[in-house]
């Protein structure tokens, strides 16, 4: 059996984050989306302003739920 150190030396490394982002401004050459934290990002793709959508790796990948949020306290 054939083992590639490398190709299982990658699955040990964690992917990038999909995140969820509100659009604040889009133009031809992509956007500015603005994360639950308060930090912008410039980001590759397009969405209607005032929308939320999952990002990841710097490109919107498609439209995001919006949903309510809820703080459970323990």
């Amino acid at each position: 059996m054939s083992t590639n150190l490398f190709a299982q030396f990658r699955r040990l490394i964690p992917g990038q984050p999909l995140q969820v982002a509100m659009v604040v401004s889009s133009s031809d050459s992509g956007a500015v989306v603005e994360l639950p934290g308060g930090a912008q990002l410039a980001v590759r793709g397009s969405g209607a302003v005032g929308t939320k959508v999952f990002v990841r790796a710097g490109l919107i990948e498609g439209p995001a739920p919006t949903l309510t949020v809820v703080t459970v306290e323990i």
